[in-house]
């Protein structure tokens, strides 16, 4: 049985009668263990054909906890282990067939392969350039131009960080509606303007001499960006006077 993204908690108060939820509810029940989940994710891990949530004769999508339970399984596995949508989908199948599946170790990415780093030593997750192209099905042109374009840039080392592949996921979902990387420049420059603003807010913490209230910045930092996502989606909302389902 896959963990509950909430362990549980919570999804009988967010519900329907009917036992099934709306993509919004689905979003506050996520947002508990990954912060930074947005709606146009669900949707493109829908496209992916990793969740078939039911449909309303409205067209509006309703998910029952088993599919809460597999999105948290799917992000999860995003989160943890930077597996490309592919293996993730065979994962599932596997786990479904009742064959039990080992995922890779976390590590550094070296020239294509991982290397374990040792437990008390945790260091940021990394996302090789192969991994990412075959996360994102795009050749080494298209990744290219996207880095012309700041969508997504390299670490010193070569590799690039987790957040890279759902940076691609997004871009290729968006290219399918015909907006091109270079569309999306503003979106980077706008996104390069909100973290200035976090990291005003949050420098006095950072360099605060009390490590615990060191260790509170970032806490406090993923606080304001999930507000500032939430925010950023809501103004969009009006300024185009619809509301996503």
């Amino acid at each position: 049985m896959l963990r509950s993204p909430s362990g549980g908690a919570g999804h009988g108060a967010a519900a329907t009668d009917s036992g099934l939820m709306s993509i919004g509810t689905v979003l506050n029940v996520l947002r508990e263990e990954f912060p930074e989940v947005t709606i146009s994710k669900i949707r493109f891990l829908e496209s992916e054909g990793l969740i078939e949530p039911r449909r309303t004769p409205s067209g509006y999508r309703k998910f029952s906890a088993q599919d809460v339970e597999r999105l948290g399984h799917v992000l999860r596995m995003q989160r943890d282990h930077y597996l490309p949508l592919k293996v993730i989908r065979e994962h599932l199948e596997a786990m479904e067939r009742g064959e039990a599946v080992p995922l890779p170790a976390l590590g550094r990415q070296r020239d294509g392969e991982t290397v374990p780093e040792a437990a008390e030593q945790p260091t940021a997750a990394r996302i090789g350039r192969a991994q990412l192209l075959a996360a994102a099905g795009i050749g080494e042109e298209e990744l290219k131009e996207w880095e012309s374009y700041g969508l997504v840039a390299p670490l010193p080392d070569g590799a690039y960080d987790a957040e890279a592949a759902t940076v691609a996921s997004l871009v290729v979902e968006l290219g399918r509606f015909g907006i091109e990387p270079r569309h999306l420049r503003a979106l980077r420059a706008a996104a390069d303007r909100e973290a200035g603003l976090i990291d005003q807010v949050v420098a006095p913490l950072k360099r605060h001499r009390n490590p615990q209230t060191r260790a509170h910045a970032e806490a406090r930092t993923k606080e304001l960006a999930a507000l500032t996502v939430r925010l950023h989606t809501a103004l969009v909302q009006t300024a185009l006077g619809v509301r996503l389902p």
